[in-house]
């Protein structure tokens, strides 16, 4: 096994057989941000359960006080845990097989990505890369909860380019000659979820042999023409950005305080991820809305219509123009476009204008939705809404490759309840 794979097997630690699954799977802690209703049920369903929750820090949470306090108890969970739930383990990857909301079943496997492969800097080009600009403010509060900890439990999903179906079909098709580890459904409408086993050294290696030949030159050459000769991109984060950043600037710090052997090998080096085929037809890459609050309708529209006049964007009502949105309220919805938008995505427009408007209007706040009706939801409630058009998933390699990185939360894959929900976890302080 090539031990500087940017993707490798890892010592994955699953609960005991006996904890319901829909008691210990939980959504990431990035959704649901302005809906306390939803953490507070899944409070209750977790309840009298070892749970995942447990060991997260929902952001809907991060404003308040006590977050100190709910961080330590976070870390005691985990070394809880780690003594009498975590009785299972896989020393490999797990081949995952989530049923969506569509009916179709997503694949991936999990296993832990190489920090050492990876960066966010701007410029960076790594084999492992982020969809997103890192907003660095956003990386304090997520190390907080992993400065200390024991235990990591990933939301992080990665996607590979792989037309061709080498790295993780293959291993679907021989699932059934591997160990199920966990099935069942997940909390709050989350669907079903079932895991497999993959520890056969022969498994492994062709795991291996097929992510180093997404990641060879030649390869890449021929699938972006545009980037010839540049360092190849073998993997790019899909889901939960500030999770991995976060999980390297910790390891950037750890780093400092340990010899060169320990760096080598010390189990914070890596992060448990699961990777998917972005080609897969049950990966959709969906918008991110964005949803303004403590503000007015009439104003925001005004403002915008200014905006474009000073940026000769050209807005107009309809969406005859190159960029199309809708902008929402609490009583009205209208469609505009732009016809000389500055920026290569309408979100990247449209975020030009929100930081233009909140510099101005220091009481405005901004939140990010995944979910058209729960966007709409907030409209009736008093926010604000720029509703964004489809996103094309071609466009996403294609849009990291040559412009380093994407508008941040220019994309989801999924519903909100379609996240990958926590289950499996590693120890990163390499303590038994």
């Amino acid at each position: 096994m090539n031990k500087t794979s940017c993707f490798s097997p890892a010592h994955i630690l699953l609960p005991a057989e006996n904890i319901p699954l829909e008691q210990w799977g939980c959504v990431a802690c990035d959704q649901f941000t302005s809906d306390r209703s939803y953490w507070e049920k899944a409070a209750r369903t977790a309840a009298g359960s070892p749970s995942t929750l447990n060991l997260i820090l929902p952001e809907v949470y991060l404003e308040e006080s006590g977050v100190t306090g709910r961080i330590q108890k976070i870390h005691e969970t985990m070394d809880d845990y780690l003594r009498t739930v975590l009785t299972r383990a896989v020393d490999g990857f797990v081949y995952v097989e989530r049923t969506e909301q569509s009916g179709r079943i997503r694949q991936g496997l999990v296993g832990k990505i190489d920090l050492e492969a990876y960066s966010y800097a701007e410029g960076a080009q790594p084999e492992v890369r982020p969809s997103e600009h890192t907003v660095e403010s956003r990386i304090p509060p997520r190390m907080a909860v992993r400065r200390g900890a024991s235990l990591e439990t990933p939301h992080v999903m990665m996607l590979a380019d792989d037309p061709d179906c080498t790295l993780i079909e293959p291993i679907g098709a021989k699932k059934d000659a591997l160990r199920k580890v966990y099935e069942g459904e997940l909390m709050l409408g989350g669907g079903h979820i079932a895991g497999w086993a993959v520890e056969d050294p022969a498994l492994l290696a062709q795991i291996d042999a097929a992510l180093q030949g997404l990641g060879r030159q030649e390869v890449f050459d021929a699938r972006y023409p545009q980037a010839r000769g540049t360092a190849p991109l073998t993997l790019a984060v899909g889901d939960g950005n500030h999770s991995l950043a976060s999980a390297k600037a910790y390891w950037e710090e750890l780093k400092q305080t340990l010899p060169p052997e320990q760096q080598a090998d010390h189990p914070a080096r890596w992060c448990l991820a699961e990777v998917c085929n972005v080609h897969s037809p049950a990966i959709e890459i969906e918008p991110i809305h964005r949803v303004l609050f403590n503000v007015d309708c009439g104003a925001v529209l005004l403002a915008l219509i200014a905006w474009s006049d000073s940026h000769n964007a050209g807005i107009c009502f309809g969406d005859a123009r190159q960029q199309s949105f809708t902008l929402a309220g609490p009583h009205v919805a209208n469609v505009l476009s732009f016809e000389h938008p500055v920026a290569p995505l309408t979100v990247g427009t449209i975020d030009a204008f929100i930081e233009y408007f909140m510099a101005r209007h220091i009481e405005a706040r901004v939140d990010y939705v995944h979910d058209e009706p729960a966007v709409r939801a907030l409209c009736k409630q008093g926010g604000v809404a720029f509703l964004l058009p489809p996103f094309d998933k071609s466009d996403l390699f294609k849009g990291i490759v040559m412009g380093g990185v994407l508008p941040r939360k220019t994309f989801s894959m999924g519903h909100a309840e379609e996240k990958r929900y926590y289950m499996e976890c590693r120890n990163i302080l390499g303590e038994e």
